[in-house]
């Protein structure tokens, strides 16, 4: 087994953490809020007070935070940053849905102290973080990638290398861009069949027999029409992923229909609903907001 350390423990970042130190490798945490980690640190793994410290000793170093600035924050602080503490040949996972751009520079700066990076990006929310069932959208080395797969393999049910570095933000940008205008579609769908006096259940159940269907669809609908907006998949967070997918390809003349589609999400959130499941953005459309 490997020693680990994983950086960020929101509701991604501790499940997968879990599922590690159950598999038996060596870990060692850090949360900006230290109480994240009390139960890991209860089940066995090592508390640390910064990155740096986390990073130190260990084989593997992994990320999972919120965007371009957390993770920045976290690998190349000054004082505390995940590099200063990490020796030549060691690893490091990022997992964060960030910018291509932004990957490609951390690139840069880990390859200068000897590190190789991995843009491992998942495809999955809480329930397959919690399950082991996610998917790993990889960029970086491919040696690299068979060294981390041991790691990757009791956190995921598959590995897909997308390419070189950076490659793996562009796989979960387009993942997450193809989500988030399928997502929008179907809650105005919802609000267009609510709004012709339809049952939308059984107008979507006849849909569901065409090939256009797929599990996301049949998860989204239940979601928007029981009104169940726990938090699983934030709409702040979609919005932030569809913001760097219109960045990255060039601007809003560049990509119309998902720049379109990210101000719905923005929408939603200037509406108080970011921190909802990003399901709830059927209120926006269905009389219920």
């Amino acid at each position: 087994m490997s020693k680990v350390a994983f950086l960020g423990l929101g509701a991604m970042g501790s499940r997968m953490a879990a599922n590690l130190l159950k598999a038996g490798h060596e870990l060692t945490v850090w949360n900006r809020v230290p109480e994240a980690a009390n139960k890991l640190v209860a089940s066995g793994a090592k508390p640390s007070v910064t990155p740096r410290e986390a990073a130190a000793g260990n084989e593997f170093v992994m990320s999972m935070v919120s965007n371009d600035e957390a993770s920045r924050q976290v690998w190349l602080d000054a004082t505390d940053g995940a590099l200063a503490g990490m020796q030549a040949g060691t690893v490091a996972i990022e997992s964060s849905t960030l910018s291509p751009v932004w990957v490609r520079q951390l690139a840069g700066s880990m390859n200068k102290s000897g590190v190789e990076l991995l843009d491992a990006m998942v495809s999955g929310s809480t329930p397959q973080a919690e399950s082991a069932q996610l998917v790993f959208l990889v960029g970086g080395d491919a040696e690299s990638l068979k060294r981390a797969e041991p790691v990757l393999r009791v956190l995921g049910s598959s590995i897909q290398h997308a390419g070189p570095v950076g490659s793996g933000a562009l796989a979960k940008l387009a993942t997450n861009a193809l989500m988030g205008v399928q997502l929008a579609a179907l809650a105005e769908l919802i609000g267009m069949l609510k709004r012709q006096g339809a049952d939308p259940r059984q107008v979507l159940n006849a849909v569901s027999a065409t090939a256009m269907w797929n599990a996301h669809l049949t998860r989204d609908t239940e979601s928007m029409l029981k009104g169940n907006f726990e938090a699983q998949f934030p709409v702040k967070l979609l919005e932030k992923d569809l913001r760097y997918t219109v960045k990255t390809a060039g601007g809003d003349a560049a990509a119309p229909t998902v720049s379109a589609v990210r101000g719905v999400f923005q929408r939603a959130i200037d509406e108080n609903l970011g921190n909802l499941n990003m399901t709830a953005v059927v209120t926006l459309f269905d009389g219920g907001h």
